[in-house]
């Protein structure tokens, strides 16, 4: 598998907010200088540039293991924006895996996942 920082800061750049990605940025580098680099060059330009699932699975899959996680309410609040504004997701789909979720992970789980989601679109 190819990594490459060209194509991880393209794909950030068309997919997240400029304020939020320099935020996640500055809290990873703050005490791990250029952490950062490797979210972009082996997340966005290595796992994400690989071939067999749409932009619009990946955030799915990214909604289901964060909600599951738990704690991680900016990162699930990130990725339904992204699932919604460039994955092709409507809000109505977004629920709808949540609701799925739900028998799996709880209904704790599934509320908080609902409470990013309200969240995202307000924001």
């Amino acid at each position: 598998m190819e990594l490459s920082m060209d194509k991880g800061n393209e794909f950030v750049e068309a997919t997240q907010d400029p304020a939020g990605t320099a935020a996640w940025k500055h809290q990873l580098d703050q005490y791990a200088p250029g952490a950062s680099d490797w979210v972009v060059g082996a997340v966005f330009g290595g796992t994400y540039q690989r071939d067999g699932l749409e932009l619009r699975d990946r955030q799915m899959l990214n909604m289901a293991a964060l909600a599951a996680m738990g704690g991680t309410e900016p990162q699930l609040t990130g990725h339904i924006r992204t699932a919604v504004e460039n994955a092709g997701m409507s809000r109505e789909d977004v629920a709808e895996c949540f609701v799925h979720l739900m028998p799996y992970i709880g209904v704790p789980k599934t509320l908080a996942a609902m409470r990013c989601m309200q969240a995202a679109f307000d924001g």
